[in-house]
């Protein structure tokens, strides 16, 4: 439990950083602890968005290494990102998001956190989600 807490943790402060510095401040700092991390700035109407979404997901984790390029890794980070955004899906239906996705990993540990800030006129919602996978871990 000990590890998919940590990563988990290490997901969503990536996911809140609020500059390309503070996610390399956070990048190093978890590298440090064996956790390698990487964030991507998503938006757009939400349903439309989510094949997107997920598939930035993918190509991030493993532009930055975080995955490896197999049907493990990217199965593993397109289902935790799919049930992150699936929390969300109640507040931002029909809406427009725009925000941060957050990716970390650990060992055989992965988990995505979806931030969103989710629109209508001027009303603004803030959203988070969580998703979590185990995949096998290759060195």
């Amino acid at each position: 439990m000990i590890g998919s807490r940590k990563v988990a943790s290490a997901a969503i402060k990536i996911a809140l950083t609020e500059s390309r510095e503070e996610e390399v401040k956070f990048k190093k700092e978890y590298a440090g602890m064996g956790i390698r991390t990487v964030a991507v700035d998503i938006g757009g109407e939400y349903i439309t968005s989510i094949k997107v979404i997920i598939e930035r997901a993918i190509v991030a984790a493993k532009r930055e290494n975080v995955i490896k390029e197999n049907h493990y890794d990217e199965g593993a980070v397109a289902g935790a990102t799919r049930e992150a955004l699936a929390q969300i899906m109640p507040k931002a239906l029909g809406l427009n998001v725009g925000g941060k996705i957050g990716i970390a990993r650990q060992d055989d540990h992965i988990s995505v956190a979806v931030f969103l800030g989710i629109g209508l006129l001027h009303l603004n919602e803030v959203a988070i989600g969580l998703g979590h996978r185990a995949a096998p871990f290759t060195v």
